[in-house]
């Protein structure tokens, strides 16, 4: 129990400190806590393997998941109907070298490293360890929702669609967005329990962020030339 709130605390500071007080130092306030967490699961008697980070990655599964999420924001940019939902402001004005940095530095260790090793790593194994999967997959997709509510907030003011629905239902969205996490929490559960590996949810994460971004790049076609 000691280490599942000292878990959730070090969760609590790193999400104000990312989306509030030292936003610029995202990367390095998530490369810490990932780093303190870990200690604390291997602390708490959790081996590699509890964790997720054994010896088998699966590489495979972490491929074709990817490659899956690719597919469908290709569909999603193709279709007039979804098409709208990648209407971010974020994603305007962006240098070639900063869409390098996002997807290969921001987004996987900032973000996707950070939540996979605390909800679907330390959270989970810590959890399972004493309760089964079942009462881990619940417990840590339910953290996972809850953690979205400050980027959630933020995205509303710079995604059109997402903003224009909050204006009219603010809580509801809030609450929806809270309950889709909690949802894709499930399935990266599920993919971590299936394959006995972190490696394919966080590639599965990965693709969902890194490609959001680069497809709503294209879309709104506002790249800015390097100088």
């Amino acid at each position: 129990m000691a280490a599942f709130l000292a878990v959730v605390v070090i969760l609590a500071g790193a999400n104000v400190l990312n989306n509030r007080l030292a936003v610029p130092a995202y990367v390095y306030t998530s490369i810490t806590a990932s780093a303190v967490l870990v200690l604390i699961g291997r602390s708490a008697g959790l081996s590699w393997y509890d964790l997720g980070l054994g010896r088998e990655t699966r590489a495979g599964w972490a491929l074709l998941l990817a490659a899956v999420v690719a597919a469908g924001y290709l569909v999603g940019a193709a279709l007039p109907a979804t098409r709208r939902l990648f209407q971010d402001q974020r994603a305007d004005g962006v240098r070639p070298r900063d869409a390098l940095y996002q997807t290969l530095i921001r987004i996987p260790l900032g973000t996707v490293a950070l939540e996979e090793l605390a909800f679907r790593g330390v959270l989970f194994g810590l959890i399972s360890q004493r309760y089964g999967v079942a009462s881990a997959t619940v417990v840590s997709s339910l953290l996972f929702g809850l953690w979205h509510v400050l980027p959630v907030l933020e995205t509303v003011k710079l995604n059109s669609a997402a903003g224009t629905a909050y204006r009219m239902k603010p809580h509801l969205i809030v609450v929806l967005a809270v309950l889709a996490s909690a949802v894709a929490g499930v399935v990266l559960c599920e993919v971590r329990r299936r394959t006995g590996s972190l490696v394919p949810a966080i590639a599965l994460h990965w693709a969902v962020n890194a490609f959001g971004f680069l497809t709503a790049v294209a879309v709104r076609g506002k790249w800015q030339a390097n100088t």
